[in-house]
């Protein structure tokens, strides 16, 4: 089983839009078995706050489910407990590098580097959009995907 924690930086937003983005694609692949996919921020902020109701409303409208989420932060023991981590920007890398002290085993990446264009997801906590994030991390979640299949 592939172990995948999307990881932004108040869990509200982008991460656990990440999370469900590839939920939804591995339960219509009939891969759901080989996944465990989650989500966590790099700061404390949010702890405990639901998605934030514009990235539910985003989702909702593009027909991806969105269960029950508490936001949580990332720990240092978590390096052992999942194969990736998958960042929404290079703020989100620096700070979870802190946090876990090494990543000796490469499993931190942005979800955009998946892709032929690396770059940062928008955060849309400042721009108010959420189209953009989610077009973004739909592109990215191929991507990864796609990586994690030819792997």
């Amino acid at each position: 089983m592939v172990k995948i924690l999307f990881v932004c930086h108040g869990n509200i937003c982008r991460s656990p839009m990440g999370k469900y983005v590839l939920q939804d694609m591995v339960n219509k692949a009939g891969l759901a078995h080989k996944f465990e996919i989650d989500s966590a921020a790099v700061s404390r902020e949010e702890i405990g706050n639901g998605v934030y109701p514009p990235a539910k409303r985003e989702l909702a409208a593009r027909g991806v489910r969105c269960d029950a989420h508490r936001a949580r932060q990332v720990t240092a023991g978590d390096y052992d407990q999942w194969d990736h981590f998958v960042c929404m920007d290079m703020s989100n890398v620096t700070r979870i590098l802190r946090i876990f002290g090494h990543d000796d085993d490469r499993k931190v990446h942005r979800l955009l580097d998946f892709t032929g264009h690396p770059a940062d997801v928008a955060d849309p906590w400042y721009s108010d959009r959420f189209d953009i994030a989610y077009a973004d991390i739909l592109r990215g979640c191929e991507a990864l995907l796609d990586h994690l299949e030819n792997e």
